[in-house]
């Protein structure tokens, strides 16, 4: 039976996951995105053309793939709306789960309350209510896609939940929903997606069993996992191999080949503890060069060298069986490329992960840079300091670099055999 692969992030997100699962989607008659929500952004470029895709799957520019929304997703009815707009022919192309979690204007607001009230200790989220829609399934008090369906139902339960929990909603300055005014809005997301509502589980079923060819993505990276994590300041979802099995309804012994994304240095959106972020103009010039801005949020990347322990630690969560390394071009110019080997904890060098990072420092090596490797297409014409790079970066994690990336552009990739 043909098996799923899986494309995953191996650091804080952001890692280039949209060009390579669109890249490889061509060759896929199915893509299905397993966890996250709107606050997740996958940017890819097509001959000069920018897609910014935050629910709908990366497969969504092969016309011939068929599109799934896992249950492990936490969908935002008007985010995903606005989104389908950019495409006239999603009908029979994308299926959204039923049993996956709505994440509505209200939680949006809790997400935004609770920042504002953590003042200098916030998380740094997106503030588009993942958090929240996330907290009421697992408190089992959420709503599902399902029940746009019903509306009117949907509406009096939300108003009820809203009056079961005012103390809540009152600190939070929050008021409670009118019932009214809630059905419309509700109808008019029922309107919209209900053709796309299905069973996904069972779609994802079939497909394997009919031996389509299956390619499964995540959102942010494994260095943003609930439990893997920089906890706490990740997401709220679990973002390793792992997570798209429970995110989709499939078994473990359905994943075939993992394939984990990685920048050719290292960026993080918001707060949190970041070893190998650089604070010099080496920093300030990948950001640049990198174009370094969240694709959801427009906030500025935090950028730094690449961390060979945190990838190596990464790598092996998810059985990494290759890499791609994407954005190598960003280093081009740079007289000396470091790579984060070991790390130091108060004064001891140690060459794994722990669990907190807060007080670990980088263990720098340094490799001579090189010229230009921007729109490279094969492996042997890189320069002869880029394949030393690749090879230390393979010594380190123990993983083959398998797919590297050399420009924004889709065929700006090289495919090592």
């Amino acid at each position: 039976m043909m098996k799923a692969d899986l494309i995953v992030g191996i650091q804080w997100g952001d890692e280039g996951k949209g060009k390579m699962v669109d890249m490889l989607a061509q060759k896929y008659d199915m893509v299905c995105r397993s966890q996250g929500g709107h606050n997740a952004g996958h940017t890819i470029w097509v001959d000069g053309v920018r897609h910014a895709l935050h629910l709908i799957p990366s497969g969504v520019l092969n016309p011939k793939a068929i599109n799934v929304i896992g249950n492990g997703v936490v969908l935002c009815p008007a985010a995903i709306i606005e989104e389908m707009k950019q495409f006239t022919d999603l009908e029979g192309r994308l299926f959204i789960s039923d049993k996956a979690h709505l994440n509505l204007p209200y939680h949006a607001l809790i997400d935004q309350a609770k920042e504002r009230l953590k003042g200098d200790k916030a998380i740094g989220t997106t503030g588009k209510g993942i958090g929240p829609a996330y907290a009421e399934k697992i408190s089992r008090s959420g709503f599902r896609v399902g029940e746009l369906l019903n509306p009117n139902k949907l509406a009096k339960a939300i108003v009820e939940y809203f009056e079961q929990n005012k103390a809540i909603f009152d600190v939070l300055e929050i008021d409670t929903p009118n019932e009214a005014e809630l059905q419309v809005l509700l109808l008019s997301y029922k309107d919209v997606l209900a053709p796309f509502i299905a069973n996904t589980t069972n779609i994802v079923w079939k497909a394997l069993d009919d031996n389509k060819k299956i390619l499964l993505e995540g959102a942010q990276g494994t260095l943003l996992d609930i439990d893997h994590g920089t906890y706490p300041y990740v997401t709220s979802s679990s973002c390793v191999s792992a997570g798209a099995c429970t995110g989709l309804g499939i078994a473990p012994r359905d994943i075939g080949i993992v394939t984990g994304i990685v920048k050719a240095y290292t960026t993080r959106v918001g707060n949190g503890p970041f070893p190998s972020e650089d604070f010099t103009q080496d920093g300030e010039t990948m950001a640049d060069v990198g174009k370094e801005v969240g694709t959801t949020t427009g906030r500025g990347r935090r950028c730094g060298w690449f961390d060979a322990i945190a990838v190596k630690h990464a790598a092996r969560l998810n059985g990494c069986d290759q890499l791609s390394l994407m954005k190598l071009d960003v280093l081009d110019g740079f007289k000396t490329i470091k790579i984060c080997i070991a790390y130091d904890l108060d004064g001891e060098r140690i060459d794994y992960m722990p669990s907190d990072l807060e007080n670990v420092k980088p263990i720098y090596e340094e490799i001579a840079g090189w010229d230009k490797v921007e729109g490279v297409r094969e492996y042997d014409n890189l320069p002869k300091n880029a394949k030393l790079y690749i090879k230390r970066i393979e010594e380190l994690t123990n993983v083959r670099v398998g797919l590297i990336s050399t420009s924004p552009e889709r065929d700006d990739t090289i495919i090592r055999g």
